[in-house]
C-alpha cells in the first residue's frame, strides 16, 4: 500500500476524502437474529448486489430462505483463486472455499464460507477483494457491534496497515432486541447487555460487571449463556430479588431453523427459578433478560409478557 508521508493512504488524499473510485467497499452486515425477515432492507441490498459475500455455512442456509443468496444449485463454478484457507495463509483448491453463484439476473458473485478459526485470513481476503475493486458483504449474526464482527475487522485494517480499505458497517437486529419481542416490552427503560464468554476476560471482571448492573437497576441481557450461566445468576441474586421476572430465549426469530433446540423457545420465570432451566440453555443462542424491581409480568387473553414500564407515568403523561 503506498502512502503519504504522514501516514495517510491514497485513498484519502482527495480534499473531500473520498476512496479512489477503483477501490470497492468492505460492508461488514448484520443480519439479525434469525431469518431473512428479520433483516433491514440496506442489509439485504448489500448482499444481494456484493461482488462478494463471506458467510458461515448456517447464515448462508438462513439467506437462502428467501433468494438474498441463490440456491446453491446456482453455483457455475469455483472461485478463481479458491480463497485462502490454513492459518498460515496457503491458497487451497479452486471450490474447496468459494463459489462463484450466478444470480437470477445474469449477475455473479463470489460466495466464500466463513469460520470461527479462519477469521484473520478472511479478513486479509477481504482486503484484498477491496482493493481489486470489489464490494465485499462480510456477514454477521445479529449487530455487528454487538459481539460480532466489526472490531475484528478495525483491529485487522490496523493490524495490516490497511488504511486505504473503505469499511462501512450495516447495522441488525441485535438478540436482545430479538428476544424481547418475543416477551413483550421488557427493555422499556434502561438496559445493558453483558458476555458471559471468558475468552478475552477473566470471570472476576464479568462478576464485577453484573453486580454493578444489578446495583444500578439495569434490565441485564446476558449472551453467552452456555458459560457459566448459573454462576453469573447467583451474582446477580445477591444484589436483586427473588421474584424479579426472568425470560430465557433460545434463538430469537429462528422459527424452525433453530440451531440449539428444536425451533425458537422462550420461557418466562423467577429470578430464583432461573438455574432450574438447564435444559432450555441450549448453546450459543440462549440469551437471557433478568428484569429489574419494575418489571412485571403481564398477561392478557392469550400469553404472557414481561414489561418494565418507563418509570412513574400513567396513560395521560403520553
Amino acid at each position: 500500500m503506498s502512502g503519504t508521508e504522514d501516514g495517510a493512504s491514497d485513498a484519502e488524499d482527495g480534499a473531500d476524502g473520498t476512496p479512489d473510485a477503483d477501490l470497492g467497499t468492505l460492508y461488514v452486515v448484520g443480519i439479525g437474529p434469525g431469518l431473512p425477515h428479520e433483516m433491514t432492507q440496506e442489509a439485504r441490498d448489500v448482499i444481494t448486489t456484493a461482488d462478494c459475500v463471506i458467510a458461515s455455512n448456517l447464515y448462508q442456509e438462513f439467506l437462502r430462505k428467501d433468494g438474498t443468496l441463490p440456491p446453491e444449485s446456482a453455483a457455475v463454478e469455483a472461485a478463481a483463486d479458491g480463497g485462502t484457507s490454513a492459518e498460515d495463509g496457503t491458497a487451497v483448491a479452486p471450490g474447496e472455499e468459494g463459489t462463484v453463484l450466478e444470480r437470477p439476473d445474469g449477475s455473479r458473485q463470489t460466495l466464500v464460507r466463513s469460520s470461527m478459526g479462519r477469521q484473520i485470513e478472511l479478513a486479509r481476503e477481504a482486503f484484498e477483494r477491496v482493493r481489486a475493486g470489489e464490494d465485499v458483504a462480510h456477514v454477521s449474526g445479529g449487530d455487528p457491534n454487538v459481539y460480532g464482527k466489526s472490531d475484528l475487522l478495525f483491529l485487522m485494517a490496523q493490524e495490516e496497515d490497511a488504511t486505504d480499505v473503505p469499511i462501512e458497517i450495516v447495522p441488525g437486529v441485535t438478540a436482545a432486541l430479538g428476544g424481547a419481542a418475543n416477551v413483550g416490552a421488557p427493555l422499556s427503560n434502561d438496559f445493558c447487555t453483558v458476555s458471559l464468554s471468558d475468552k478475552w476476560r477473566g470471570w472476576e471482571e464479568i462478576e464485577e460487571k453484573l453486580r454493578a448492573a444489578a446495583i444500578s437497576g439495569f434490565v441485564i441481557v446476558l449472551y453467552n449463556c452456555w458459560r457459566d450461566y448459573e454462576r453469573a445468576i447467583e451474582v446477580i441474586q445477591e444484589e436483586r430479588a427473588d421474584d424479579v421476572p426472568v425470560a430465557i430465549f433460545n434463538d430469537a426469530a429462528r422459527g424452525e431453523a433453530g440451531r440449539n433446540l428444536e425451533d425458537e423457545t422462550h420461557t418466562i420465570c423467577r429470578l430464583d427459578e432461573a438455574t432450574e432451566h438447564d435444559e432450555e440453555v441450549g448453546g450459543m443462542g440462549t440469551s437471557i433478560i433478568v428484569g429489574n424491581h419494575e418489571t412485571e409480568v403481564w398477561r392478557n387473553d392469550y400469553e404472557q409478557f414481561l414489561v418494565t414500564p418507563r418509570g412513574g407515568r400513567d396513560v395521560d403523561d403520553f
